[in-house]
């Protein structure tokens, strides 16, 4: 098994408020490439993180930003309730969004379904910095 991990850096919107979304297609792409047959796992190891396959630059990201606000409001009815005002709806996220994911993968490409990228979804306001981690299982070809 072949393993890499990377470092994503989230990014803000103009609003102060934590971009839920983060394209990870490019580093799955370019982590398969030239492995032939096989399966990506990948893995978000957080505690309010997941990961999803979804359309972008649709307005995808504004209709799951608006979905996630009204699944899990940011303000104090968690008992969870360290860091910023609703932290503990971040935690609830990889409930309802895995932190893992397994894709087939055949001739080196990442076998996604039209309009679908691997994104990571995160909307913790208190860390930007987040892990990813990308493992690759082979087959042997007959």
């Amino acid at each position: 098994m072949e393993t890499l991990e990377i470092n994503i850096v989230t990014e803000k919107v103009a609003d102060g408020r934590k971009q839920p979304v983060t394209d990870l297609t490019p580093y799955a792409t370019e982590f398969c490439v030239g492995k032939g047959d096989g399966i990506l796992h990948v893995f978000a190891p957080h505690a309010t993180a997941g990961l999803a396959l979804m359309e972008l630059g649709s307005g995808s990201e504004t209709d799951l930003n608006q979905l996630l606000d009204r699944l899990f409001p940011k303000d104090d009815r968690y008992v969870h309730a360290h860091g910023s005002k609703g932290h503990g709806a971040d935690h609830l996220l990889p409930v309802f969004i895995s932190p893992s994911l397994t894709l087939p993968v055949i001739g080196d490409k990442v076998m996604l379904g039209t309009w679908q990228s691997l994104v990571l979804v995160d909307c913790n306001r208190d860390n930007q910095k987040r892990r990813v981690r990308f493992s690759f299982i082979g087959v042997a070809n007959r």
